[in-house]
């Protein structure tokens, strides 16, 4: 008990272990174990709204040197925050280390707001202490009134007001502001965070995308040095992506370690995985593109655990045009939207329709292994490689031929050539050479030859690795391979390794086997392109002799190998034999496949050119007619085989010897109409298979190779006495002048079912050259799974 104080004669008391006496005085009193007295000077606890800033009152970050550009993406916050009145939220998203935080930096530092606040605010309690710190700068008296309190002064001082700036950097998740919004009335408010999605109600989103090639390089350049950027520093910045914080960690690195653009390029591929945590000594370390992703993939990875199988999935595809159904498998449908939903909303990936996106850099971090990173275990991204090969061979068109799976086959075929890129060789599977295999068909379709060479020698790699040189898809591979070297004019690696192939076939499966058949075939066609016409109407007289007997005369690829012979005689200059072989062909293919099938078309075409060399100018001219109106609708404008017969019929309008004969055959009006295919553009003078003999008659060409003709291939072309150059199924030659003598290729045939194995289809190119291009040789079409 203690007693104090007096004052007209009354006495205060007060007892117990704590108590406090006072009497006649003025002062703060306070009991308990935990107390705090602030004291205030007079009016600084006034309102608020009575409170203003002091003069200049500027919180940002060190201005950063590296900063480059973006002058599009400054003028745009201009022009977003330009409106006045009530408050004004804008929230900055994009990719970690795509440069948010520097460009609201150098965007915030030329506004005239006052104050122009900057919060770290990547939790709530961090925007707590940015509010509180603001409140604490505001009115430096009371900057030790408890936390909490500041915090509440702050927000309610910018209720009050209009004229300040708040930027709030790395917000995690709208909600954490959201509170802090709905309570300000004016002002302007620039967030920055990875969140791309949830923000409707909150802000308006403004995307971040990263840098051009031309600031990208310049970012580089500030921090090596120009000239040590100009070595391999576009090459560089391309590798990156362009990604500011991945273009400046590698500045760094080069110049602390002195070792230039060329050797950080090696190490990158070299030891990719220590090279994205390595940064230059002195910088932050959590502030490399390994280290920053793994803190947004923990993130995701809590509420989407499928977020990084999906991510190292894609990893393996091109990093655009990536198609949603491409995931339909690897969860149920509300866990992959959920995972595509987390990733997008944390700019991992960017979704658009039915497509998603993923940065090129993202993609190479997410597929290499990292022990100490739990979202790129070695065995979880060879699991996503398998993955992701097995999605693309699932949808692989299996008619490359067909012009109606060839919007399929454009939409797949960056994703085939991007796996096959990125994926080491001895990682893959059979499914990777039938995928490869599939792909190549179709570039040969297209008549990209050199594209198709390296799939096919690496899809050939794998199964006599996996399954002998001698196996089925071995000499499936083989022959497909060969066709392609004939595609590219080497012949030098083309006839060895046909010659390997029938002797190999011969003693597996027997002379009389639909696949050697087509084996001796494919050889033939390689010995006629050599030159070597005796050996090569020798095998082919033999070939068509022998399918006679053991297919038919009704089977297609008797068709084939009719053609092939008929077109070799033509090379020869017998075209007594040539003409009815090509007659009889024609007609068993209208009848059997249809006047508008590419075969029958094609037929058109190599039967012209017989007619052709025999004088017969209107009938040549009246069936390249047929076939180049039949191939443009059928297939397309800008098809090579449409563009091959435009160019054939414009020449034999322009070359005919006798125009009479020619108008007789298909009227001057026909005629004065068809010559338009000759301008640019329209045919021959756009492709780069063009020829060059122009002395009696038609030119020289070359012909485009068939990527896959159904089943058979490998129609020869034909150079008869003034003419030549004819075509074979499936591709289209130029009209040859004197001596000019046809390319073209072959096919393979089915092989049926051998030992229990699936049948196999085989499909391959035809085509004719012009004088100097070698044919191409027939391809296969699916392997046996």
């Amino acid at each position: 008990m203690s007693e104090g104080g007096e004052g007209r004669g009354a006495a205060v008391t007060a007892a117990g272990g704590r108590s406090v006496a006072g009497g006649s005085f003025h002062g703060v009193v306070g009991t308990g174990d935990h107390m705090t007295v602030v004291q205030v000077p007079p009016g600084e606890l006034r309102p608020v709204a009575e409170v203003d800033a002091p003069g200049r009152l500027v919180s940002l970050p060190a201005r950063h040197p590296g900063f480059v550009g973006r002058v599009r993406e400054l003028a745009a916050l201009d022009e977003a925050f330009g409106a006045a009145g009530t408050v004004v939220v804008q929230a900055l998203h994009g990719l970690g280390g795509i440069g948010k935080s520097t460009l609201a930096a150098r965007w915030a530092a030329g506004r005239a707001e006052n104050p122009v606040w900057w919060i770290t605010a990547d939790s709530p309690a961090a925007l707590d202490a940015g509010l509180a710190a603001l409140a604490a700068a505001l009115q430096p008296a009371l900057a030790h009134l408890p936390a909490e309190q500041l915090t509440e002064r702050a927000v309610q001082w910018l209720g009050a007001h209009r004229d300040w700036l708040l930027v709030l950097d790395n917000v995690a998740e709208p909600a954490d502001v959201a509170p802090l919004l709905a309570r300000v009335a004016g002002g302007r408010v620039l967030i920055t965070s990875r969140r791309s999605s949830g923000w409707h109600d909150v802000a308006t989103p403004l995307g971040l995308d990263v840098l051009s090639p031309a600031e990208s390089l310049a970012l580089l350049g500030r921090i090596t040095g120009e000239a040590t950027a100009a070595d391999g520093g576009p090459e560089l910045c391309a590798e990156l992506g362009h990604l500011p914080l991945a273009v400046e960690q590698a500045g760094a690195y080069v110049a602390e370690t002195g070792i230039g653009v060329p050797a950080y390029l090696r190490l990158l591929a070299e030891h990719p995985a220590e090279m994205y945590g390595e940064t230059a000594e002195g910088r932050d370390g959590d502030r490399t593109v390994a280290r920053v992703w793994r803190i947004t993939l923990d993130r995701i990875a809590r509420s989407a655990p499928l977020a990084g199988t999906l991510l190292r999935t894609v990893a393996w595809w091109a990093p655009d045009g990536i198609p949603r159904t491409f995931l339909a498998g690897l969860g149920t449908p509300i866990e992959v939207n959920r995972a595509i939903g987390r990733l997008a909303a944390y700019s991992m990936i960017t979704t658009g329709g039915d497509h998603l996106a993923v940065h090129r850099l993202v993609q190479a971090v997410a597929r290499t292994p990292d022990p100490q990173d739990p979202h790129r275990r070695a065995e979880d991204i060879e699991a996503a490689l398998r993955t992701a090969t097995a999605v693309l061979e699932g949808r692989a068109p299996r008619a490359s031929r067909d012009p109606g799976g060839w919007p399929h086959w454009r939409a797949l075929l960056p994703h085939v050539d991007a796996l096959a890129r990125c994926a080491p060789a001895g990682a893959d599977t059979y499914a990777t050479a039938r995928l490869l295999n599939e792909a190549a068909l179709f570039l040969k379709s297209r008549g990209e030859y050199v594209r198709a060479v390296p799939h096919l020698e690496r899809a050939l790699g794998q199964v006599v690795r996996s399954q002998g040189g001698t196996s089925v898809p071995a000499l499936m591979i083989r022959n497909n391979l060969a066709a392609a070297y004939q595609d590219v004019g080497d012949l030098a690696r083309a006839v060895p390794l046909l010659e390997g192939s029938l002797a190999d076939r011969e003693q597996v499966f027997g002379e009389d086997h639909p696949g050697t058949l087509t084996a001796r075939n494919n050889l033939a066609t390689a010995y006629r392109d050599a030159g070597d016409l005796a050996r090569a109407v020798a095998l082919f007289e033999r070939n068509l002799a022998d399918g006679l007997r053991v297919l038919g005369e009704e089977h297609l690829d008797v068709f084939v190998l009719r053609n092939n012979l008929a077109l070799v005689y033509g090379t020869t200059g017998d075209l007594g034999r040539a003409m009815p072989l090509h007659e009889r062909n024609l007609a068993d293919r209208v009848r059997v496949l249809g006047e508008d099938h590419p075969d029958t078309l094609m037929s058109c075409n190599n039967l012209a050119y017989v007619c052709w060399a025999a004088g017969e100018y209107g009938r040549a001219v009246s069936l390249l007619r047929r076939a180049a109106t039949g191939m443009t609708r059928v297939l397309g404008e800008e098809h090579p085989y449409a563009r091959r017969t435009r160019a054939n019929l414009a020449r034999a309008l322009r070359d005919a010897p006798d125009p009479g004969s020619v108008q007789d055959q298909v009227g001057p009006d026909a005629v004065a109409e068809l010559q338009g295919v000759d301008a640019p553009g329209g045919g021959a003078g756009g492709h780069p298979a063009e020829a060059g003999a122009r002395d009696g008659g038609v030119e020289a060409g070359a012909g485009v190779g068939d990527g896959e003709a159904e089943t058979v291939g490998g129609e020869t072309g034909e150079g008869g006495p003034g003419g030549g150059g004819a075509v074979a199924q499936g591709v289209v030659g130029e009209f040859a002048g004197d001596g000019a003598q046809g390319g073209g290729e072959g096919v393979e045939l089915p092989v049926p079912e051998v030992g229990g194995e699936p049948g196999v289809e085989f499909a391959g190119a035809e085509g004719a050259g012009r004088q100097g291009e070698r044919g191409r040789g027939a391809v296969h079409r699916g392997l046996p799974r």
